[in-house]
């Protein structure tokens, strides 16, 4: 492959040894990387180099992360996958509502970073509605409205149809108790995440193998939900 034609990644981190790290980590399974120790140099970067992912830290010496997240919305969809040492629910809730696409503690397992970075490229292609998303044995087909675990369909209600829709259209995103409930039931409804855990239980006895150790809707504590679909 080209050089140019690899994916670039911009890692917006102020510790040195991390930028070194993820570096050689990145480089070495086929990405291009930049690098930024600050908030003012990382949104700058980002406009003008317009990466394929960004990797943020929250801790930045001339700002915060979440101030970074906010500028680059302004005027890009760029991915951003959020590496922090802060590892509290209210931080990580607050770096996904201001536009994180996902969140990774440090110190993170060098796999699992990879396959969210893989995530994170491909939600940026941006899903289509006739889109067919598979996880494991199910397939939610966006067009016809159908979704069938291991060829037999699945009757859903209105309300599980929609937040499965959000969930599967997101696919390897963590989405919030705040914006699936939002999203489904609407804006007076942010604060009823006795409405989720009771939906996301129905959906998971209709789509899951093992309901109580479930594979495909997987829980963030404290957070939300992420649908984990087939690679």
């Amino acid at each position: 492959m080209n050089p140019a034609d690899k994916p670039l990644v911009l890692i917006v981190d102020d510790e040195p040894q991390i930028r070194r790290l993820l570096t050689v980590l990145l480089e070495a399974n086929g990405y291009r990387v930049l690098t930024a120790a600050g908030a003012r140099e990382g949104v700058v970067l980002a406009a003008q180099h317009r990466p394929a992912v960004m990797i943020l830290d929250l801790g930045l010496p001339d700002g915060s992360g979440r101030d970074v997240l906010r500028q680059v919305r302004e005027w890009s969809t760029l991915p951003v996958i959020v590496l922090s040492v802060q590892d509290d629910e209210a931080g990580k809730v607050a770096a996904l509502d201001a536009g994180a696409d996902d969140y990774v503690t440090k110190p993170f397992n060098a796999e699992e970073l990879l396959a969210r970075l893989r995530a994170a490229r491909r939600r940026a292609t941006g899903p289509e509605e006739t889109a067919v998303i598979c996880a494991r044995q199910v397939v939610v087909d966006l067009a016809s409205r159908r979704v069938t675990t291991g060829g037999q369909e699945v009757k859903l209600s209105k309300t599980e149809y929609d937040l499965l829709r959000l969930l599967a259209r997101h696919a390897g995103k963590v989405l919030t108790h705040r914006q699936l409930l939002r999203e489904v039931w609407g804006p007076g409804h942010e604060n009823d995440t006795h409405y989720l855990r009771v939906y996301i239980a129905h959906l998971r006895e209709k789509l899951e193998i093992h309901p109580d150790a479930p594979e495909i809707i997987l829980t963030e504590t404290g957070v939300g939900y992420r649908f984990v679909a087939n690679e």
